[in-house]
């Protein structure tokens, strides 16, 4: 049932718009953010290449673990979207709240939270487009409710499908749509509120992941520095092959762990 929601809805919006739906779950590269971040992934196998096995022929077997980098910036880039979004959104909503408590009606209530967000974060902010998209499908007779629900769905955050199926179920049933909506959007403000003030307390923890990533690399370099040969016995030969691409895959493990630990969801 959800499936065939969410699908409603992309097809509506491209009917409406003529325009790819932005997909919140999967970051879709740009032509110029292709490049920089290949060239940033080939960077990081040539880095591999050479501080574990000395070789440039080690760069075809490595080749994957430019991808897993492309792949993990992608994954940063696709959650740095949605927070973008949930804090757009929880303006857009109190702008929708106020609007109808002053005597708007839900339709006319997006018109006007589309003005307001237009001059808060400029028309082509990621709220803004959403809200375009539904002006357009209110435009072709789409149910509102509909149209805030499948947002919510594409999204894939909580907060939005919260409020979209909230306000679905609301102008369904004809409740105190006002109060109610009031209602939600102050405690998923409060919530949002909530999720910022850990993303910046764990803003500098991020940093020091950053920098702890590059040690071993800072390792391996001031050894050879200082030491020439130390580390020759682990290269051009098989035994020190096995060992260095144990280390390459616990290092990614190392990564992967780390990037776990700082996801925090409430």
């Amino acid at each position: 049932m959800k499936q065939n929601l969410k699908m409603r809805g992309l097809l509506s919006c491209h009917a409406n718009n003529g325009k790819t739906i932005i997909d919140y779950e999967h970051y879709q590269f740009g032509r110029k953010e292709l490049i920089l971040y290949g060239m940033e992934s080939m960077g990081i196998v040539l880095l591999f290449a050479y501080f574990f096995y000395q070789s440039l022929f080690a760069v075809i077997p490595l080749i994957p673990v430019g991808f897993f980098f492309l792949i993990r910036k992608r994954k940063k880039l696709s959650q740095k979207q949605q927070i973008t979004l949930k804090l757009q959104f929880k303006e857009a909503i109190l702008s929708i709240s106020a609007a109808m408590r002053a005597g708007y009606s839900a339709e006319n209530a997006i018109r006007e939270s589309d003005k307001d967000m237009e001059r808060m974060f400029g028309a082509n902010s990621l709220i803004c487009k959403e809200l375009h998209y539904m002006i357009g499908g209110m435009q072709n007779n789409i149910p509102v409710e509909k149209l805030m629900q499948t947002f919510g769905y594409r999204s894939k955050v909580d907060e939005i499908k919260e409020f979209g199926d909230i306000f679905a179920i609301s102008k369904k049933n004809g409740g105190n749509m006002v109060q109610v909506i009031s209602e939600t959007a102050e405690i998923i403000s409060r919530k949002l509120e909530v999720d910022r003030e850990i993303e910046t307390l764990i803003g500098a923890k991020k940093l020091e992941q950053n920098i702890m990533n590059l040690v071993p690399f800072f390792i391996l370099m001031y050894v050879n520095i200082t030491s020439k040969g130390f580390f020759q016995v682990l290269y051009h030969n098989a035994a020190g092959n096995i060992i260095m691409t144990i280390g390459v895959v616990i290092y990614l493990g190392t990564v992967m762990l780390e990037d776990k630990i700082m996801e925090i969801h409430i």
